[in-house]
């Protein structure tokens, strides 16, 4: 798909999408660059690179794809750093979580001959760094691209090359419709994920009470942990769209409250059951645009080879299991695991074969 691919930047997004290119053989070479050399050799180590540069601009010499996977505060700057040696008809793209900025800065700056196109794969983990990248992380995700009417045809192609190559659900927005979206359902998540941790810790004897969290405040906390220099400039960079977010959010947040100090049992129950219906109908496990998976629940005994087992019997029938969870234990009893299957056949199959086998097993 491509001679040689440049990624500036070989971290979590970075190293995933190099060992990707690489996996796939979608890129006759893979070369890295980035601040840190002993993140250099270990991406190589691993496979998201196969060799590495000095400095960026050395990296993209001969390059007909260059990623930057930076911070998004990075990318322009970083883009004027290598102009200078960009090979004619290269196309550049980027991974930020904001777009807006980015795709009309490159615009501006870029000359006749280099093609831009903008870039951003949703998804991730709170893990940092190219030890948390992985070749599938973006297996069936939303991979967003958001040409304009200045976008070359040949950026936007490799453009969808590139998302689609790696596994990625192609969508295509505009910049600025692109940035709206993420501060809804990206941004204010992650902010308030950070507000919800620190306000609890403002609870008189926070020390004793942080340990008694349970699976809803871990669960909806759990992106809290990602990295704070990469989400403050994504804060700033898409500061017009996420204040709006904040101003809605806090009227909704004015409503409850008035709701609850008056003892408005009625629109309290309105205002929950709204949220209810809204959140049923997305999938219990998505990455973008996944369709809803067909899931189980399974009792299992806490043993040595549990999951094996059930793995097992579930392989000998050709049942693929899509997506798999533990959700609670208790250790030297059991737990709860959660089965995700593609269709609701092989879910129904699962129910089967696993009940003919004894365990306690229900469609969820």
């Amino acid at each position: 798909m491509f001679n040689r691919v440049a990624i500036i930047g070989v971290g979590l997004i970075g190293g995933s999408l190099g060992m990707s290119l690489c996996a796939r053989k979608l890129a006759g070479e893979v070369v890295g660059s980035g601040s840190r050399l002993e993140n250099l050799r270990l991406a190589v180590e691993l496979g998201a690179v196969q060799r590495f540069a000095a400095t960026p601009a050395e990296g993209v010499a001969g390059a007909d794809l260059v990623i930057i996977a930076t911070p998004v505060s990075a990318t322009i700057p970083v883009l004027a750093q290598i102009m200078p040696r960009l090979s004619p008809g290269v196309v550049v793209t980027d991974v930020g979580s904001t777009k807006a900025g980015i795709v009309r800065g490159a615009e501006s700056i870029l000359p006749p001959g280099v093609n831009f196109i903008g870039g951003h794969p949703m998804a991730g983990s709170e893990q940092g760094g190219v030890k948390g990248a992985d070749p599938y992380l973006f297996e069936n995700a939303f991979y967003i691209i958001t040409p304009t009417d200045k976008t070359p045809p040949a950026a936007l192609e490799a453009g969808r090359q590139l998302a689609g190559g790696v596994g990625g659900k192609v969508i295509e927005m505009t910049p600025e419709r692109h940035d709206q979206v993420v501060a809804a359902v990206s941004h204010l998540p992650h902010l308030l994920a950070a507000s919800l941790v620190n306000t609890a810790l403002l609870t008189p004897d926070s020390e004793g009470v942080l340990p008694l969290a349970a699976g809803g405040f871990r669960d909806t906390t759990r992106i809290a942990a990602s990295s704070p220099l990469m989400w403050r400039d994504i804060f700033i960079a898409n500061k017009t769209q996420l204040l709006e977010m904040i101003r809605r959010f806090r009227g909704e947040l004015d409503l409850f409250e008035n709701a609850i100090e008056q003892e408005n049992e009625d629109l309290i129950l309105a205002r929950l059951e709204s949220a209810r219906a809204v959140r049923s109908t997305l999938p219990a496990k998505t990455k973008g645009y996944l369709p809803a998976l067909f899931e189980v629940l399974l009792n299992v005994p806490d043993q040595p080879g549990v999951i094996a087992r059930f793995t097992s019997f579930l392989a000998q029938e050709g049942l693929n299991v899509f997506d798999i969870e533990i959700l609670r234990v208790r250790e030297g009893e059991g737990g709860t695991i959660r089965l995700g299957f593609a269709t609701a056949e092989e879910q129904e199959g699962a129910v089967k074969v696993l009940g003919e086998k004894g365990y306690k097993v229900r469609k969820r």
